[in-house]
C-alpha cells in the first residue's frame, strides 16, 4: 500500500487513526501492530510470514545477547542469520545471474522494505550488546518497534533508542496530530505534484533512441531525474515524521536540503541523513574510522561505501555508484575538499554536478543505457547539442523546473513558517488546497511509483 494511494488516504489511515485515538492508551500499541501488519500484508500477504518470524527470532536474540557473558559472539551469530536473510532475498538472483554455473537459477521477489526493517533490527541487536539499551521484554513493544507502518518500508530507519520510551507511553495532542498532518501533506505534494511529474518527463526521454537525444534534452532527463528522486524520497520521508507525529511518535527528519550542499561530504550529511547515521555507527566506527593511518581510512571509507551502493539494490550499477562517491570523498578528505570551501558558490556548483553524474549511474541498471546517457550528456552522441524536438521538450519542462527548483531549496521555508504564525487560517486554507490538488492528481495519475520500495 503507498502513501500516495486513494486506498491509503480515504479508507486505512482515517479508520486506522479512529480506532487509535478512540482506545484507552494500553490498548495503541496493539491497534499500531494489527494496523502495521495490515499495511504490510497488503502489498506482500506472503512475506508477512517472513517478517513474524524475523521478529520472533530477533526478539529472543535481544534477550539472550542482553543475558549473555559472551554479547559480541551471540551478536555476530544474530546479525550474521539476518545478513543471510537479507542476502538471500535480495541478492540471490544477482548472484545466480553471475555465477550461472554455481548457483541454480531460482525466482525469488524481494519483500518490500527488507532493507530498512532488517538494518533497525541489527541496529537493537548492536545497542544491547554495547549496553546502550536494555533488551526488549514485551515482545508487542518490540514487535510495534520493528513494524511501525509509517517507516516500515521506506524508512527512515530508527533506533531503538529513539524510541524506546515513546513506545512504552506517549501522549497525543492535537497540537501534535496537527503538525504531523501538515508534514504529511507537504510529503504528499512533493510526492504526487512535483516527483511524479519529473519522473514521468524522465521516461519520456530516457526511452528515445540516442539519434533523438541531444546534450540538451539529456541534461534535462538527467536533471528531472535528479529531482524525482529526491521529491519521492524525501516526500515519503515528510510522510513518515508526519504520521508518527499523529500517532504520539518524534521520528529524526531524513533530508535537510540536500541540494545545496558545499562538498560531498556535506551532501551525505543533508541525504538520507538516518541510512548514513546507520553506516557510521555500525561500520565505519567500528572499522575504526579516521582515526588510523591515511591507507586504512581509506579502505574504510570505500568498504561503507561499498556496502552502500549494494545496500540500495542487487545490480552492479549500484556497486558502482557506491565506488564512485567512496573515491569521490577520499578525494574530496585528502586533494581538492579545501578548495571547495573558499567558495560557496562554486563548491555548491560542483557538488551538484557531481550528484546528477551519480544519479545517472544510480539510475541505470544497463551499463549500456548508462554509458548512452553520459555520451548524449558530454556530447558524443549522435543527436548534436539542440533540435526542435528539444525545443518543444524544453518549453514543456520549464513550469515544472520552475517550481521544482525552490522547492528543493529552503528558500520557501521562511515565509512558510511566517504564514503559519501571521495568518493561521490563511495557512490552513493553503495546505487544505494542496491536499485537494494532490487528490484530484492522484484521481487522474496513472504513474505513482515510489522509487525507494525496491530498497
Amino acid at each position: 500500500m503507498l502513501f500516495s494511494s486513494l486506498t491509503f488516504l480515504f479508507l486505512f489511515l482515517p479508520l486506522t487513526l479512529i480506532l487509535y485515538y478512540l482506545l484507552p492508551d494500553r490498548a495503541r500499541n496493539c491497534v499500531l501492530l494489527f494496523a502495521s501488519l495490515l499495511f504490510y500484508a497488503w502489498g506482500e500477504p506472503v512475506y508477512i510470514l517472513l517478517m513474524l518470524l524475523s521478529i520472533l527470532a530477533n526478539y529472543f536474540f535481544g534477550l539472550i545477547i542482553g543475558a549473555s557473558a559472551h554479547k559480541k559472539a551471540h551478536l555476530a551469530a544474530a546479525v550474521s542469520w539476518n545478513l543471510l536473510s537479507l542476502g538471500f532475498f535480495k541478492y540471490y538472483g544477482l548472484l545466480a545471474e553471475t555465477f550461472p554455473r554455481l548457483l541454480p537459477a531460482v525466482s525469488v521477489a524481494l519483500p518490500i522494505g527488507i532493507s530498512f526493517y532488517t538494518f533497525q533490527i541489527i541496529s537493537y541487536l548492536a545497542d544491547v550488546a554495547r549496553g546502550k539499551v536494555e533488551s526488549q521484554r514485551n515482545l508487542l513493544h518490540f514487535a510495534v518497534y520493528v513494524t511501525m507502518f509509517p517507516q516500515l518500508i521506506a524508512g527512515p530507519i530508527v533506533r531503538y533508542a529513539d524510541v524506546a520510551a515513546q513506545i512504552r507511553t506517549r501522549k497525543l495532542s492535537f497540537k501534535e496530530a496537527g503538525f504531523g498532518m501538515d508534514l504529511f501533506i507537504i510529503g504528499l505534494s512533493k510526492k504526487v505534484l512535483l516527483a511524479n511529474l519529473f519522473g514521468k518527463l524522465y521516461e519520456e526521454i530516457s526511452v528515445l533512441p540516442a539519434t533523438e537525444k541531444t546534450v540538451v534534452l539529456a541534461w534535462i532527463a538527467a536533471l528531472s531525474y535528479t529531482f524525482q528522486i529526491y521529491f519521492d524520497f524525501s516526500g515519503y520521508s515528510d510522510m513518515a515524521v508526519g504520521l508518527g507525529h499523529m500517532l504520539g511518535f518524534r521520528f529524526k527528519k531524513n533530508f535537510d536540503y540536500p541540494y545545496i550542499s558545499v562538498s560531498i561530504t556535506e551532501f551525505w550529511r543533508r541525504w538520507h541523513i538516518s541510512l548514513g547515521s546507520w553506516f557510521r555507527e555500525y561500520v565505519y566506527i567500528p572499522l575504526g574510522g579516521s582515526r588510523v593511518r591515511v591507507l586504512r581510512h581509506i579502505l574504510n571509507l570505500m568498504a561503507v561505501w561499498m556496502l552502500t551502493g549494494l545496500w540500495h539494490g542487487a545490480s552492479w550499477n549500484f556497486l558502482l555508484w557506491g565506488l564512485y562517491y567512496g573515491i569521490l570523498l577520499v578525494l574530496e578528505k585528502y586533494i581538492f575538499g579545501k578548495y571547495l570551501e573558499r567558495s560557496r558558490i562554486l563548491g555548491t556548483v560542483i557538488t551538484f554536478f557531481l550528484t546528477v553524474t551519480g544519479w545517472v549511474i544510480f539510475a541505470n541498471t544497463s551499463f549500456s543505457g548508462m554509458l548512452e546517457m553520459f555520451r548524449c550528456m558530454f556530447g558524443a552522441g549522435s543527436a548534436g547539442f539542440f533540435s526542435a524536438g528539444t525545443a518543444y521538450r524544453l518549453l514543456q519542462s520549464l513550469p515544472l523546473f520552475v517550481l521544482g527548483i525552490p522547492a528543493a531549496l529552503p528558500l520557501l521555508r521562511g515565509p512558510d513558517e511566517r504564514c503559519r504564525e501571521q495568518w493561521p487560517v490563511l495557512f490552513i486554507l493553503g495546505r487544505c488546497l494542496l491536499l485537494l490538488l494532490c487528490i484530484s492528481a492522484l484521481v487522474y495519475q496513472s504513474y505513482n511509483p515510489f522509487l525507494y520500495f525496491r530498497f
